[in-house]
């Protein structure tokens, strides 16, 4: 039997056994996850897993505040942080597809201010953090393919790296979602000095910021509207979105309030007010079922029942490795990514083996700072979501948990 804790599916449900799965081992889920609840590691999750477009797998464990003892519930809220880049990184490629945007295109051309840009030069005060930095210019200019795949030279604040250029930049996508408008960051972007020439290496930071900025100048309307319009309500996504309802927040999870491994004060906030900006880079919020429309939607080609959101040729094209010749990779964010290239807003698998992560060459996803994570695998026709509010390392944990058991319950 199928554990599907709604009486709304998301898509339509299954026996795991006609999609070749097996019910005892996804039956192992909740314990897995109930014992990490019980050693006071993680407060609770959300895990909904497709095969074949069918849902075979939607169930909740453990608490939504663990503090008041109240159970966790399948439909719970979470911020998902940074699992908004892929849904950007869709609405830009919508664009693509209408021939309103090229990813040659550079940067420049719809943020006149990221035209030309300066870059620190990788002198040893600069790596060390003491500075000053020295500047020299681009030797390219930023295109949106760099955007869309974490190469114009762009890291986020200091908490992210211990570069002079790192202390240089305004802190992260949810600071600046708070701080500025779509001009004034275009500014605040210019001003900060780049720590890669553009298209030379990947590192994590505010390209997916500067995507969606892209995407809005293009669009005409703000990110979020772009989102719904193009995503959102043909999907059916109607609890996802950049600000929480009054009425929805008793459904918005909390996490511990204290670190498991270091102790340390940690929270999640409900973003009940809306953003300054709508950025590319982070600030939804949603649900398991919610998301894995959007991911099966990906893992099915670009179309959902009716919706057809994106074509196939586009959707293969996104999830491909765009690292060729760049140093570095999504391994510096997750070491468990070990030999993973990076595709359009997607980290993307290269081979069966070398990473602590299961799943066929050609998976991809991504994940959120505060704990969510989610991937297709179209060879193994396989749509996965994990929703927690774990913050912290423990997160990079409860990914390769969830991954290991999604693919120990294949059968066929």
């Amino acid at each position: 039997m199928s554990v599907i804790e709604t009486d709304t599916p998301p898509l339509p449900p299954a026996r795991p056994e006609a999609v070749g799965m097996s019910s005892a081992r996804l039956a192992r889920i909740r314990p897995a996850l109930e014992r990490e609840v019980a050693e006071g590691r993680l407060p609770g999750a959300v895990v909904a897993i497709a095969r074949e477009g069918r849902l075979v797998h939607l169930e909740a464990a453990g608490f939504l505040d663990a503090e008041a003892r109240v159970p966790m519930r399948a439909d719970a809220i979470f911020a998902i942080a940074s699992m908004t880049k892929p849904v950007c990184g869709v609405a830009a490629l919508s664009l693509v597809e209408e021939g309103r945007l090229l990813l040659s295109d550079p940067v420049g051309a719809y943020v006149p201010p990221l035209m030309e840009m300066q870059v620190a030069r990788p002198t040893p005060r600069m790596l060390s953090g003491e500075g000053p930095i020295e500047l020299e210019p681009q030797r390219r200019p930023m295109t949106v393919q760099d955007a869309a795949r974490h190469t114009t030279g762009f890291v986020y604040g200091g908490g992210f790296g211990g570069t002079a250029a790192h202390r240089a930049n305004p802190g992260s996508s949810l600071t600046v979602a708070r701080e500025h408008d779509a001009e004034s960051l275009a500014a605040a972007l210019a001003a900060t000095p780049l720590r890669h020439h553009p298209g030379e290496a990947w590192e994590y930071g505010f390209s997916t910021d500067v995507l969606g900025l892209v995407a809005q100048a293009v669009a005409g309307c703000s990110l979020g509207t772009l989102m719904r319009e193009r995503i959102f309500a043909p999907l059916g996504m109607e609890e996802t979105g950049y600000v929480l309802p009054a009425e929805k927040a008793h459904r918005f999870a909390k996490a511990l309030p204290r670190c498991p491994l270091t102790g340390a004060p940690q929270s999640v906030a409900a973003p009940l007010a809306p953003p300054r900006l709508e950025v590319g880079g982070a600030g939804l919020v949603s649900t398991a079922a919610d998301y894995l429309r959007f991911a099966e939607m990906l893992r099915a080609g670009g179309r959902l029942g009716a919706a057809r959101v994106l074509s196939p040729a586009t959707v293969r094209w996104m999830g491909s490795d765009h690292l060729q010749g760049i140093e570095g990779g999504p391994d510096r964010m997750d070491p468990g990514l070990a030999g993973y290239g990076f595709g359009l807003t997607v980290a993307v698998r290269r081979h069966p083996g070398g990473s602590a992560f299961m799943g066929a060459p050609g998976a991809f996803g991504w994940s959120g700072v505060f704990g969510t994570f989610f991937w297709v695998d179209p060879a193994e026709r396989l749509a996965v979501v994990l929703m927690a509010h774990a913050p912290g390392e423990m997160r990079l944990r409860y990914r390769r948990l969830v991954n290991m058991l999604a693919y120990q319950a294949l059968d066929a």
